[in-house]
């Protein structure tokens, strides 16, 4: 019976994508491809919040990063999560892969491959742990008590405080010993810091149930718990430093994770991108001696010549007075929303223009990104009373309304706004996203408005170019520092000099790149999944098989995956079930 119910889903998928029109769409928000793939994900994303909320205390750790994986956690929990992805990968490899609809075929690939990818991180992690565990001979004990603590086990406090007193002398001298050991690399380093972080939120959450309702824990344990988070702290703040002498020679401060060749081209497989770095960075020039050359024709259309900085210097100084930015924000994402709808680009739900918002970026958030950022609400970039007068005149000129007029689009709405929208509303089961789907989609938009003649004035192309080239820079420069051949000194340099950022607005823009363990292929993303979505549109627009709206509605129907699966729905190519990445999106493409 459940073969026919599947047999029947995919005639219903067929019929949908040869509707009257003759154009392939996505049906309806109800409908769900078949049964097994969205139940089994469903189930598996409740039984890893339950755990994550039982393991952590606290949902949103900030351990839990990259693909999923438990960084610095105990290696028992490490373990406990191993399992649950075993178990969910033997339930999806039992499915008959042959019997599922096409959605579900491709749920089934990326389900398989994130957990398999979940594994092998956790693989790793334990791995690193093991290195440095040798720091940290009072974990067991930590974590064994936060064990206890979960289940209301009456504690002996009086042994507990000695033995977090004893954990405190023993950090004392670890500091001691740390200061001359030049054994670790910067993983070892970087995990060191996720355990300690770790560490102290398990003895927060043993202090926070027990102080104050348990007599002996609250006359036993107040000091002892401040002085063990104190000395905790400090042990972090001394893992990290010894980072900084990795950025010895580098005189813009940043320390960041080159990750090696071998790593870019393992994620890039898991991302389904079929190209080396090299290649990229090949591809990235090209497009970029495209930008040189429109940028020249702007620039002569401006009244000067081949000086393309010159011509970018009257349209940064064209910023508007402080207290104006917002409004002038609002002008321009009324522009571009009427721009979509004149053309018939995509359906824009009325709740959707209705309820996006504004917020002012900090200071501080503004030194790793410079320019506004989006989403729900859209975070505006521009200086405030605290900071320093170069730094507000950067961050004014930066943020000109040329330079914004070519990407609100991108924040807001038909970009990361409606995509926000959109997948809380359509197969809400699946989420397979990253940046080359998130960041890919709003600068394909960037693109397809370009070829729309959404620039209206040379100023309006010096503002959409200059993003372009930062697009292009940034695949550049990532991959350049990720091979090792360039130093963040180096990136910065690059975009002063061949993009025309400002000085302070580039350092932002590198050390977000770099610092904290940015995912490495996150700034290639953008305009290389703006390409492949770009692509695709050639092959189902451009060749008459569906108009902009329907391309447009059943990609944020479709919700978030890599574009090589969504491309595999849409054309209803064939699939096993070990599928492997082999769409050369770029060969053959005339750029841009």
């Amino acid at each position: 019976m459940r073969k026919l119910l599947n047999i029947a889903a995919s005639l219903m998928a067929c019929i949908v994508l040869t509707a009257t029109t003759g154009h392939a769409q996505i049906s309806p928000d109800s409908y769900v491809p078949c049964q097994e793939m969205p139940s089994l994900m469903q189930n598996y994303e409740a039984d890893w919040r339950a755990l994550t909320r039982f393991y952590t205390s606290t949902f949103y750790g900030s351990r839990y990063q990259g693909y999923g994986g438990i960084e610095g956690a105990a290696p028992t929990i490490r373990a406990r999560f191993d399992s649950l992805y075993q178990e969910y990968l033997g339930k999806t490899e039992a499915l008959d892969f042959n019997s599922l609809p096409q959605e579900c075929k491709v749920d089934y690939i990326l389900f398989k491959r994130d957990l398999k990818e979940k594994l092998r991180a956790s693989a790793e992690e334990q791995k690193q742990y093991s290195k440095i565990s040798h720091w940290f001979p009072f974990a067991d004990s930590i974590y064994a008590t936060e064990k206890l603590r979960r289940r209301g086990h009456v504690l002996n406090s009086e042994a507990l405080a000695k033995n977090w007193f004893d954990a405190t002398r023993t950090i004392a001298k670890f500091r001691e010993k740390l200061k001359t050991d030049s054994s670790m690399d910067m993983d070892a380093l970087y995990e060191a810091g996720l355990v300690i972080a770790d560490l102290r939120r398990a003895i927060t959450d043993v202090y926070d149930f027990y102080n104050g309702y348990d007599p002996l824990f609250t006359w036993w344990m107040p000091k002892t718990y401040k002085e063990l988070d104190s000395a905790l702290t400090l042990y972090a703040a001394q893992f990290k430093d010894k980072n900084l002498r990795f950025a010895a020679n580098d005189k813009s401060g940043i320390v960041g994770h080159p990750v090696g060749r071998a790593e870019l081209i393992r994620q890039l497989n898991y991302e389904m991108i079929p190209y080396s770095p090299e290649e990229l960075i090949d591809i990235a020039n090209k497009e970029f001696a495209w930008c040189d050359k429109e940028m020249l024709k702007a620039s002569r259309d401006m009244g000067f010549g081949d000086n393309w900085k010159a011509a970018l210097e009257k349209v940064k100084n064209a910023y508007v007075p402080p207290g104006e930015q917002p409004e002038m924000i609002l002008r321009l994402f009324n522009e571009s929303v009427d721009f979509l709808k004149k053309h018939d680009l995509v359906t824009i739900p009325p709740l959707a223009e209705e309820t996006w918002g504004m917020i002012m970026m900090t200071p501080e958030r503004q030194l790793v990104n410079p320019f506004f950022t989006g989403g729900n609400e859209i975070s505006i970039s521009y200086p405030t009373n605290t900071m320093e007068e170069d730094d507000k005149l950067m961050s004014m000129r930066g943020n000109n309304p040329y330079l914004s007029r070519a990407t609100v689009h991108h924040e807001l709405i038909a970009g990361h706004n409606l995509q926000a929208f959109m997948n809380t509303r359509h197969r809400t089961y699946r989420d397979f996203g990253s940046g080359f789907w998130t960041e890919g989609w709003s600068l394909y938009w960037e693109l397809l408005l370009w070829d729309l003649k959404f620039p209206q004035t040379p100023e309006d192309r010096v503002g959409m170019l200059f993003w372009h080239m930062h697009r292009c820079a940034r695949i550049i420069f990532s991959l350049n520092y990720h091979l090792g051949k360039w130093t963040p000194e180096q990136c910065i340099d690059f975009l002063v000099d061949r993009v025309g950022h400002e000085r302070a607005n580039a350092a932002g823009e590198v050390r977000r790149s770099f610092a904290d363990h940015y995912p490495p292929l996150y700034q290639l993303a953008y305009l290389t999944g703006g390409r492949q979505f770009y692509a695709l549109k050639k092959e189902l627009v451009d060749s008459g098989k569906m108009t902009y709206k329907q391309y447009h509605d059943s990609i944020l129907q479709l919700n978030a995956m890599p574009v090589e699966m969504i491309r595999a729905i849409l054309l209803h190519l064939p699939l096993d079930k070990d599928y492997t990445t082999k769409w050369r999106f770029y060969d053959g493409m005339t750029l841009p």
